[in-house]
């Protein structure tokens, strides 16, 4: 891919499940990437598989401060993002609501929504400096529906549908904020509440094969409509 045509691409929690397989997917159609998670291991195996210009950062996403390091880093070196992933999310365990402690009900709602504003607040600024860019906040389909026993992570993914279309109201023209379903895929998050059903679904792998494309599809006039990776 020329130069002109390759993209600055950046992703949160690319250890494991979606972000990495999003990860290999944009990097194996030419774009570079710079990705963070909280495993030191995983950031270690990335940086080796996938060298400059990519770039890899342990950084907790609930850590104001070390996201705002990061988004520093990343655009000194890469430049604004032309398309900027917010990904990393964590679940409850099954449990009635009643049963989730205040302890497990805050995590959820940091990584997933504090730490999607916490990644919005340091690196869309330079993005909106630029001109142009599309900022993906990955929802579920239980932001837009509901189950038992997962009620702290529906409200943060339910959250994450309005935070993005607010956000989209507020972005000048020529950008673009979107909130996106990636639909059913087996991962670790699946498994720890369909347990073995959850084998049933693509693999991460398979399923960014048409996630891919379909997030480098996205642009202004996407702007603010909630949309779902095709199946």
């Amino acid at each position: 891919m020329s130069a002109a045509g390759r993209r600055s691409i950046v992703v949160t929690g690319v250890s494991r499940g979606l972000g990495r397989a999003l990860v290999e997917g944009f990097i194996d159609h030419g774009h570079v990437v710079a990705g963070c998670a909280r495993s030191a291991e995983a950031i270690d195996e990335l940086r080796s598989r996938y060298g400059r210009p990519h770039q890899f950062l342990k950084v907790d996403v609930t850590d104001e401060s070390a996201v705002r390091r990061w988004a520093e880093v990343v655009c000194g070196k890469l430049g604004p993002p032309d398309l900027l992933i917010n990904n990393a999310a964590v679940i409850n365990r099954n449990a009635p609501l009643w049963e989730v402690s205040a302890e497990e009900f805050s995590r959820v709602v940091d990584v997933n929504l504090k730490g999607v504003a916490n990644v919005i607040r340091h690196f869309v600024p330079a993005m909106i400096e630029r001109g142009r860019g599309v900022i993906v906040n990955v929802s579920s389909g239980w932001g837009r529906s509901t189950a038992p026993e997962v009620a702290p992570y529906c409200a943060t993914k339910w959250a994450i549908e309005g935070l993005t279309q607010a956000l989209a109201q507020e972005l000048p023209p020529g950008m673009a904020a979107v909130p996106v379903n990636p639909g059913i895929i087996d991962t670790e998050m699946l498994r720890s509440c369909f347990g073995p059903s959850a084998a049933s679904y693509p693999t991460p792998q398979r399923w960014a094969r048409k996630a891919v494309p379909f997030l480098l599809s996205l642009s202004s006039r996407d702007n603010g409509h909630p949309l779902t990776v095709p199946g």
